[in-house]
């Protein structure tokens, strides 16, 4: 080859060389993404990979798709359960995501007053950052949720725990804003972030009601920082008037993509101090009553508040939208009795003219308040009770129950587009209500491990104290695993255990539960620290003489751990688990010295 010709080729090369490094280069599905937060004459904007974002997202586990099709380019989480999953997903739609890393609540025992307990969590956000840091899809980390409660908040221990962890993740990911996430602004939380969270470069606030008017209350409680509306959508019950028997009145589905659209308009789209929001739910959640926050029916199909989000964020409204519900109204009192013949009138239409079906469900309303988010059971519902209907009304025959109930109309169109709306009803005599089925699980249902953790380790026992729980132990750990959960009874006599719950505290007095049915074993790994641990482990303490009791129970008692893991299983055949309240216990006695074992990947298979 000659010279000329040897040139040439080579000059081939270094360009397909510098090709294929700028394809490297800019890859973004798979290179990190770099976030930053740039200030311009008193405003506030985001640059991701370079470019401006502004956030137009939403939190829940509804599509992913149908957010990105919406107009939609981030999700929220609250914690880092089932995270790998749902950074796949979203960098495969090309959507960002606030990363949550959930820090205690001091309402649920969580003490910021005590330095062991604050390491454990500082180590604990430590391995979520260093695991996920480099991920494509990561937009901002989200430190907490309303961890400062709903009085004050200005502890100075909370917001010295979240410095301390912010700072962390100046030191471990430059790449990221930090942000956290506060219930409203009331009190002083705003000027105690502002004290002492120099390293939070972000307030999120979850405003309902008051979101409309967040702006000008932001900067009159001394808000200087970029904030984020990191919950929004129609007013919760705590917001709202309550009736004669304690129970609030809820905006129809139409009437609630007015709240989204109130709120986006005036606290969220060309204010200079905000950077986006995320609104709530995107999905479906049993929260108040079993419609209340989601944009989404159990179905997955699509309510009015997404129509309205969707015209906001990508500028026109999608091609079907959501049928009208006009009015939905009683004859007479809603105060009635076991027996009583109630007329339910609705006026609704659909903007294409298309045909809708409507369901009417009557369904018992147990007047719970909904602060602080957790998750309700489905009530019990009364079919027969129902004994005429058409897609103008109904006619209803109480049941003979004391209490609350909700008269549901569920209308659908051709394309599965839907809108509900429900109005409340009171029965003044008759029995106690039955007791609602608990939530059905999808099996493998994962206590501890990579899935969402629906059971909580909050029934200690016995000798308590000595007890310490990581959850997020970096040691020790089981194959490729980052981390399982240790415990340690520190005590040489006496015994102790914890019970995983649902709710969090459920001795039986609180409805909850799963039904697990269809699971064949309770499966878990275990190791000893040193080797000889005796433990026991068992499912289903709860016995019938609670109301909301177990169903069923097992044990294997006196397990002696070795120091290798170990995998063991507790039989479920034939077992009742339509009702599992207790998901898992573990309990030692005191054997001369202090315990210490591991666990990994409890699940019901």
């Amino acid at each position: 080859m000659n010279k000329l010709a040897l040139t040439a080729a080579l000059l081939e090369l270094f360009t397909m060389l510098a090709s294929v490094g700028r394809v490297a280069h800019c890859d973004t599905a798979t290179a990190p993404s770099v976030v930053k937060i740039v200030s311009s004459g008193g405003s506030f904007h985001m640059v991701r990979n370079g470019q401006p974002f502004f956030i137009k997202g939403a939190g829940g586990d509804g599509s992913l798709e149908l957010l990105k099709q919406c107009g939609g380019n981030s999700i929220r989480t609250w914690g880092a359960d089932n995270l790998d999953n749902t950074l796949a997903e979203a960098n495969k739609v090309g959507i960002g995501v606030t990363v949550g890393i959930w820090l205690g609540h001091k309402e649920q025992g969580f003490r910021y007053d005590d330095p062991a307990a604050v390491a454990k969590q500082l180590d604990m956000a430590r391995n979520v950052i260093l695991r996920y840091r480099n991920s494509p899809a990561l937009l901002m980390w989200g430190l907490g949720n309303e961890m400062e409660g709903y009085d004050g908040g200005d502890d100075p221990n909370v917001w010295h725990a979240v410095e301390d962890i912010a700072k962390m993740v100046k030191q471990l990911d430059p790449n990221h804003p930090t942000m956290t996430v506060v219930a409203e602004i009331g009190g002083n939380k705003v000027r105690a972030i502002n004290q002492y969270c120099p390293d939070i470069d972000v307030i999120g606030i979850n405003s309902y009601g008051g979101g409309p008017s967040l702006p000008t209350r932001y900067v009159a409680a001394g808000g200087t920082k970029p904030y984020v509306v990191t919950e929004y959508g129609p007013a919760g019950t705590w917001e709202v008037p309550k009736n004669s028997w304690g129970a609030s009145a809820e905006l129809t589905s139409t009437q609630k993509a007015e709240s989204y659209k109130a709120t986006y308009e005036k606290a969220i789209a060309n204010q200079p101090l905000c950077l986006g929001g995320y609104a709530f739910t995107w999905g479906h959640k049993q929260e108040a009553s079993a419609t209340w926050f989601g944009l989404m029916l159990s179905d997955g199909s699509k309510l009015a508040g997404v129509d309205a989000l969707a015209t906001l964020w990508s500028g026109h409204p999608p091609a079907v939208l959501c049928p009208k519900i006009e009015s939905l109204t009683i004859d007479g009192s809603p105060s009635v009795k076991s027996g009583d013949t109630v007329d339910v009138h609705l006026v609704q239409s659909d903007p294409q003219g298309q045909a809708v079906k409507v369901t009417w469900i009557l369904s018992y309303d147990p007047v719970v308040n909904s602060v602080g988010g957790a998750t309700q059971p489905a009530q019990p519902q009364f079919p027969d009770s129902i004994v005429e209907s058409s897609n103008t009304g109904a006619k209803l025959k109480m049941p003979p129950v004391h209490g609350g109930f909700r008269i549901y109309a569920i209308l659908h169109n051709a394309s599965g587009a839907a809108a509900v709306g429900n109005v409340v009803l009171y029965v003044s005599d008759g029995g106690d209500a039955p007791v609602p089925d608990a939530r059905k699980a999808t099996l493998p249902f994962v206590l501890y491990g990579a899935a969402d953790q629906p059971f909580v380790t909050s029934g200690y026992m016995g000798n308590f104290a000595a007890i310490t729980v990581d959850a997020n132990c970096p040691t020790n750990t089981r194959g490729d695993a980052k981390s399982c959960m240790k415990a340690t009874y520190g005590a040489t006599d006496n015994w102790a255990g914890v019970v995983w719950q649902n709710p969090p505290n459920n001795w039986g007095d609180l409805p909850g539960g799963w039904n697990i049915t269809g699971a064949k074993q309770l499966s878990f790994w275990a190791r000893g620290d040193k080797g000889g641990e005796k433990v026991t482990f068992e499912y289903g303490l709860i016995g019938a003489d609670k109301k909301f009791h177990d169903s069923s129970s097992g044990k294997m008692a006196d397990v002696i751990l070795t120091t290798a893991w170990q995998h063991y299983t507790i039989d479920l055949t034939g077992k009742d688990l339509s009702r599992i309240v207790s998901g898992f216990c573990w309990t030692v006695a005191g054997s001369g010295n202090p315990t210490t074992f591991y666990l990994d990947d409890i699940r019901y298979e």
